[in-house]
């Protein structure tokens, strides 16, 4: 079989090497990852449904058009990633290493990112609608023309934060920390509606 047939279900990968490995076109289901080196890794049009990856590494590692669906990752670190056009939805990250990393748009609806250091990153343009960013560091991280739609950023740093041309409907920014915050006209009214504002024509 070779490695852009194989399929994975329900395997367990424990202190592996995987250094500079080409996971493309791989599919992994249910598969548990402890003590695995991703480092320098590649994939394009990988699929990780329902995993748990702890304790690893995907340093450095590139990652395109690739699926990482409803995976749960503790303790891993992401130093040097790279993800272009990637689904990451419905993720939970516990105590990972986010920056920094490089997002390239993609799907991230529904990531757990609770207490996440997002501080500097650039995620221009990605799909975070429903996620969770509840008390995350986005200080000096941009997110223009993010879709935030329904986001809970709950006691969320937002300090110098770039919201330009995002979509804010139905986030929750009632007790984020806004100082020096950018926002267009629309970002700044839905900001003003969740401080308990009335704005009127």
């Amino acid at each position: 079989m070779s490695l852009s047939e194989a399929t994975w279900l329900d395997e367990e990968f424990i202190d592996l090497d995987w250094y500079a490995r080409d996971l493309s076109g791989e599919t992994f289901r249910g598969c548990t990852f402890r003590e695995v080196d991703l480092t320098d890794s590649v994939s394009r049009g990988a699929t990780f449904e329902s995993c748990v990856f702890t304790n690893c590494r995907f340093n450095a590692s590139t990652h395109r058009s690739s699926a990482f669906v409803a995976c749960d990752f503790r303790r891993t670190s992401f130093f040097g990633a790279t993800f272009d056009g990637c689904k990451l939805t419905g993720s939970t990250f516990v105590d990972c290493t986010l920056r920094p990393i490089t997002v390239n748009g993609g799907h991230w609806r529904s990531v757990l990112m609770r207490g996440a250091n997002l501080t500097k990153l650039d995620l221009d343009g990605i799909a975070l609608q429903e996620a969770d960013l509840s008390e995350a560091d986005l200080s000096g991280a941009s997110l223009r023309r993010a879709d935030l739609t329904g986001v809970s950023l709950r006691n969320a740093t937002l300090r110098a934060t770039d919201l330009r041309g995002a979509t804010l409907d139905g986030a929750d920014l009632g007790t984020a920390e806004l100082h020096g915050t950018r926002v267009d006209l629309s970002g700044a009214i839905v900001l003003a509606e969740s401080r308990g504002a009335v704005v009127e024509p």
